[in-house]
Order: C-alpha cells, then structure tokens, then sequence
C-alpha cells in the first residue's frame, strides 16, 4: 500500500462501480389478445435486437444503456413486441484511457443484463405467455462489430 505523509493511503487499482441502474423507457405490447395468448400449433419466430449506447456525464462517471428489441411472431401474426432500455450510471477509477471505451462498452452492459433479461422475463409472462429468458450476450462481439462498423468501407489506395 502507498502511504501518504497524513498516514492515508490512496487505492491506485482500477475500480468500477455501479451507482445506479434503472429502466429508462419500457413498452411491452400484446396487440392481438386473447387470441394471442392460447396453444400454438409450433413455436413462434423470436427476433431480438441489442444495441448499447455510452455517454459521459462527469469526469469519471458514464451512463450506459442496453437496448433490448424484440417480437414474437406465430405465422404472420404478432404474438408480442416489447422495447427495453435499461440503464446505468457508472463510476470508473484509474482505467487507463485506451482501456476507458472497451470497460465502458462490454463490462458495463454485461452487468446491467441479468436485470434487464428479467424485465423482458416478467413482462413476457405478465403478457400472458411463457417467460422470455434472453441468451446471454457476447457484449465483446457486439462492441468489435460496431468497431468493424465504423472503420472506413474501403482501406484500398486509389
């Protein structure tokens, strides 16, 4: 441990902490009950959309916001379609600046998903069906796709 001359000492290892974590906006829609809600002849179509959006709001601390999107579709008609934003507000301490966007990006999402997948859960059973449990997600991937995503189209000399 450093000492300092009042006999303090000051932690120098790389802290993240949650401050905050709450649902921003929500909206669960079961458009065709109670037809919806009965026995299907086969399981439905299940789309889900991820996204994950960072901003700063001081020096240290960030909010992050995990999107979930998705529907549920029997044949040609919706089961159910819901709308999550999830939310965190996260203090980040002595991270090197090149490791600053990858913590903010992967670690943050990765510990607001258990409680956003349970949102989407209970809404799901709540709605009259079976509970949605998402698969984990591969918030790594996610976050070198959307570097891969923002590189130029062509690195070709013309």
């Amino acid at each position: 441990m450093a000492e300092q001359g009042n006999g303090a000492s000051e932690d120098q290892s790389p802290q993240l902490n949650v401050l905050a974590q709450y649902i921003k906006d929500f909206s669960f829609e079961n458009p065709n009950a109670p037809q919806s809600i009965g026995p299907q002849e086969q399981g439905p179509n299940i789309g889900i959309q991820v996204n994950v959006n960072a901003r700063q709001v001081t020096e240290i601390e960030f909010e992050v916001e995990l999107v979930l999107e998705g529907s549920a579709l029997a044949k040609e008609t919706t089961l159910f379609k819901f709308e999550l934003r999830y939310a965190g507000i996260f203090r980040l301490r002595n991270i090197p600046a090149q490791e600053l966007q990858p913590v903010v990006m992967i670690e943050c999402p990765r510990l607001l998903f258990p409680f956003a997948r349970q949102v989407v859960a209970d809404a799901v059973r709540n709605g009259g069906f079976p509970p949605l449990f998402i698969d984990p997600i591969d918030f790594m991937a996610l976050y070198r796709q959307r570097l891969a995503e923002m590189q130029p189209a062509s690195s070709i000399p013309s």
